[in-house]
């Protein structure tokens, strides 16, 4: 017990160690909190229960993701086949543990930015085996998921494209240091046809199609992607609202999709995360298993 303190002690002052060398003070409500969840997180690592078979998933999202999570049965179908889902909300609201209640902390998401340049921020970040940064919290756990909310979808030049394909690139070739890890990319949902125009849906199905090509992928297999936006976005070249959120899926002007789509989607989405989460681990059992 004495030893478990020191621990406790010797964890949090790390955490403020950190925070200095961040160039943050501890004055300020919102550097306080971040401390204390920091704090909780660390005392509850316990919690988090890695058997080394890629069942403990972590979701990191905003409302799109949410939605998916809550409409579409998510959780309940990961359950259901022994997996233990949490996901990581904005920062006030922060982590839900895998019974469905809200565990008390975040992992302090910078800026609460999960667009393209925050992910890879995030992932620049340095990797502790305690829960003392976004990064790593996340690698708490075995198979991370991560997704850009339907405003990434409004890519308004060639240029930006680019520019977030480099910011995918910096995050996939970090986690190549993280082969214990499966690290799914989810792509941007579409916007609504309200909300975009047809250059910037063309640019999105780019981006699309581009996390999910060989370029991207080959020679890295402990990443994946689920391509959410292709699932979700009008493919008649014909239509007006081609590259964007399809008629059925949207609410008035609103590039949320709404409930049919996370009905639809939720199923698919759990499966998808499923196979690949065992298809990896059996590549690195056959690994493994070789002379």
């Amino acid at each position: 017990m004495k030893h478990h303190l020191w621990t406790i002690i010797l964890l949090i002052l790390l955490t403020v160690l950190l925070l200095v060398g961040l160039g943050l003070t501890l004055r300020g409500k919102g550097v306080r909190m971040a401390l204390i969840h920091r704090v909780r997180a660390i005392m509850h690592r316990g919690d988090i229960v890695r058997r080394g078979d890629f069942t403990d998933v972590i979701f990191l999202h905003h409302s799109v993701g949410r939605n998916l999570i809550n409409q579409g049965g998510v959780r309940e179908r990961l359950t259901g086949a022994g997996f233990r889902f949490w996901d990581h909300d904005y920062n006030w609201e922060g982590l839900t543990r895998p019974d469905g209640t809200l565990a008390g902390y975040s992992y302090g998401i910078p800026g609460d930015n999960t667009d393209p340049d925050g992910l890879a921020r995030i992932f620049s970040q340095p990797a502790f085996p305690w829960p003392v940064n976004a990064f790593s919290g996340l690698l708490q756990h075995e198979v991370i998921i991560v997704k850009s909310c339907f405003p990434n979808s409004n890519i308004r030049s060639d240029e930006q494209l680019r520019e977030m394909q480099g910011y995918y690139l910096r995050m996939r070739d970090r986690v190549d240091r993280f082969p214990r890890h499966l690290f799914i990319i989810v792509t941007s949902p579409p916007l609504n046809p309200a909300e975009t125009t047809p250059e910037a849906a063309a640019r999105a199905r780019a981006l699309s199609r581009w996390l999910q090509s060989e370029e991207f992928l080959a020679g890295h297999p402990n990443v994946a992607v689920f391509d959410l936006f292709g699932l979700l976005a009008e493919d008649d070249p014909a239509a007006p609202d081609f590259n964007m959120l399809r008629a059925e899926y949207r609410e008035g002007t609103d590039s949320h999709p709404n409930r049919f789509a996370n009905e639809t989607m939720g199923p698919i989405f759990a499966d998808f995360v499923i196979e690949v989460a065992h298809t990896y681990r059996a590549r690195l059992a056959k690994q493994e298993a070789r002379p």
